[in-house]
């Protein structure tokens, strides 16, 4: 058998063709378009739609691909009605005028309660449900589903509408994960009779023909990409695991921290896994900030580069994203003047700092696996492998842990197979005064904002 997985990313979409030893045969990538539409930044949803229809189309025809499955970013919703959308999808990154945000974020359960901590933009998308529900109610009254947005694409390309839990259950301010229900907010809003029944990821929704011999293929719920990742690395029995699952945002998921050391203040939060277990997780916007303070850089990063951004102490202090363990302080950089190709290695090490602080935070003794595209070349994994010596670092055999966890879901539903490679060790790397660096680090960030480096209690 062999499988097509749509792996819908914030900044990157990508089709991925494997077959059931794991391998990818095959890929394809573009990026999604935003437009502006009524005062509403909105995906180009039309754009996105032909290019999957045509990628999954060329799987068919050149792989005989036998179904298909979804792996999606968080943070998305979409309203629909038997045939189509019923409003355009909105772009998580914005916020609502200050005057309905006064009026809307008094309905926000407590933390207590979803564990999702209030957030800006659309990083809890109950908080955008209600922006659209406020500005546009036709748009409400008019769907006959409410969406997560893997479930929209499974659904527009050929599924049954259903709901995920560990879409629900990320950071949405809708799902409960204690009662692993729907939260207050949901019956308050009478939304619970849109909610379509629940199905779990992987699962066979319907069929479609695909190609010119409109062969049938399966179509499979999707998933929550960084709970598609946890779910790689669970199922090949590695013991207690932290997934460090790393792209536009950094996720930092430990099943093993107790619930009462998260601090919702610090971006700490409840994911749900794909069975409806709660995952304490901590996050922060890594690939986005990579991107600003290396200007863009996407070539490889020399260790030798790394060195001497070390050496000369330029380093980069949070944040350069919305979001995070320590939000509301505007990211600089300090030390020398970086010229151009001292920004990119300045910019992994502060992802790595970053992911130190955020694993100190979660509590993680255990085994961490280091997944993603800013793992590329193992240099992330190697950096953070020296920086916590008594831990275990592992690193995903591929840079696609999300799609590769959901392709295992799609493979389990049906009862096939799904040998995927097993992580390999990472190794410590050796550079020079890291330690150092570090510390003064460390020193820089407790003396520019008031959150210092001690987990703290739900607040």
């Amino acid at each position: 058998m062999k499988l097509a997985v749509l792996d819908f990313g914030k900044t990157n979409s990508k089709l991925f063709v494997f077959d059931q030893d794991g391998r990818i045969l095959d890929e394809r990538r573009t990026q999604p378009k935003w437009t502006r539409q009524d005062g509403f930044s909105v995906l180009d949803e039309a754009d996105l739609h032909d290019w999957a229809l045509g990628v999954v189309t060329g799987a068919v025809e050149n792989h005989d691909v036998e179904g298909l499955m979804v792996s999606g970013h968080g943070c998305t919703f979409a309203l629909v009605d038997d045939e189509a959308l019923t409003h355009p999808i909105l772009d998580y990154e914005q916020e609502p005028p200050a005057e309905i945000a006064t009026r809307i974020d008094r309905r926000i359960p407590d933390f207590a309660e979803t564990f999702s901590p209030r957030l800006p933009l659309g990083f809890n998308y109950g908080r955008h449900m209600l922006w659209l529900q406020e500005v546009d109610p036709e748009a409400f009254a008019s769907a006959k589903s409410i969406l997560g947005y893997p479930q929209y694409w499974s659904w527009r390309l050929g599924g049954r509408p259903v709901s995920e839990v560990s879409y629900l259950g990320c950071h949405s301010h809708l799902w409960a994960p204690r009662q692993r229900d729907f939260s207050s907010l949901v019956d308050a809003e009478g939304w619970r009779d849109r909610m379509p029944v629940f199905a779990r990821a992987g699962a066979v929704l319907g069929e479609q023909h695909f190609g010119q011999n409109k062969r049938v293929i399966a179509i499979h719920n999707g998933v929550h990409d960084s709970n598609a990742a946890l779910h790689a690395y669970r199922r090949q029995e590695l013991g207690p695991l932290t997934v460090v699952s790393t792209g536009t945002w950094v996720v930092v998921l430990n099943p093993d921290c107790p619930l009462d050391a998260l601090d919702r203040d610090r971006d700490m939060l409840v994911n749900v896994d794909v069975d409806g277990g709660p995952v304490p997780t901590i996050r922060f916007m890594g690939g986005r900030e990579f991107a600003a303070i290396s200007d863009g850089w996407q070539g490889p990063i020399e260790g030798q580069a790394v060195q001497r951004a070390i050496d000369a102490g330029i380093m980069a202090l949070p944040s350069f994203a919305p979001g995070g363990p320590m939000p509301d302080r505007p990211g600089r950089l300090v030390g020398p003047t970086p010229d151009a190709g001292e920004r990119a290695p300045a910019a992994l090490l502060y992802v790595a700092l970053m992911v130190d602080h955020c694993l100190q935070l979660i509590q993680s003794n255990n085994t961490v696996i280091v997944d993603g595209g800013l793992n590329n070349g193992g240099l992330l994994a190697g950096l953070l492998a020296q920086l916590r010596p008594g831990q275990a670092f592992l690193q995903g055999a591929t840079l696609e842990g999300s799609a590769t966890g959901a392709a295992a879901l799609a493979f389990e539903s049906v009862g096939r197979d799904f040998a995927a490679a097993k992580p390999e060790p990472a190794r410590a790397a050796h550079f020079g005064g890291l330690a150092g660096y570090r510390d003064t680090w460390r020193d820089l960030i407790a003396e520019y904002g008031s959150f210092g480096l001690q987990a703290g209690g739900a607040r």
